[in-house]
C-alpha cells in the first residue's frame, strides 16, 4: 500500500461510518446552545441510545451503560443536521459488549456524510431481575456490520 493510500484510509473526511446504521435523527433547536452547536451531552446521549439498540440486539434482551471511553469530538454538530449513529462490535466479555459508536451528519441532509464524534461504549447484559447475566458467544465476524443478522455459537 503507498503511503498516500495509507493516509487517505486514516483520513476520517475520506472513510465510510465503521459498521451498521443504528439510528437517525434531526438536530433540533431545542438541542443546542445560544450559538446554534448542539450541546455535547446531547449527542453522546444519543451516541448511547444507538449503541444500546445495537447491544441489546447482541444480548437479546436488556442491557445498561457501564462505561463510556476515549470520546472524540471531531467536528460541530449544528441545528438542522441530520445525525447518523453506527454501532460496531468490539468485543464481548462474560456479561459486557464492547461496542464503537460513530456520530455522522448529513449537513442541509446532503452528501457527503462527515465524522463528528466517535467512542467505545460498554454495555452489561441484565437478565429480567435486572442482574448482571452472560452473554452468549457469537461470531465477532458475523456481526461486524449488523448485530439483527449475527449468529450464535
Amino acid at each position: 500500500m503507498s503511503g498516500q493510500s495509507q493516509q487517505q484510509s486514516a483520513d476520517p473526511d475520506l472513510r465510510q461510518p465503521r459498521g451498521a446504521l443504528s439510528i437517525r435523527t434531526l438536530c433540533m433547536p431545542s438541542d443546542a446552545n445560544q450559538y446554534g452547536d448542539i450541546f455535547g451531552g446531547w449527542l453522546l446521549g444519543q451516541m448511547d441510545i444507538a449503541g444500546g439498540v445495537f447491544a441489546s440486539q447482541i444480548a437479546c434482551g436488556r442491557t445498561a451503560t457501564v462505561a463510556v471511553d476515549a470520546m472524540t469530538f471531531r467536528k460541530a454538530v449544528n441545528v438542522g443536521d441530520v445525525m447518523c449513529i453506527y454501532a460496531e462490535l468490539i468485543g464481548i466479555g462474560r456479561t459486557s459488549i464492547s461496542v464503537h459508536v460513530e456520530a455522522w451528519v448529513l449537513r442541509k441532509n446532503q452528501p457527503p456524510r462527515i465524522l463528528v464524534t466517535e467512542g467505545k461504549f460498554v454495555y452489561v447484559a441484565l437478565g429480567d431481575d435486572r442482574q448482571p447475566c452472560a452473554v452468549a458467544r457469537v461470531d465477532l465476524a458475523a456481526t461486524r456490520g449488523d448485530a439483527a443478522e449475527n449468529t450464535r455459537a
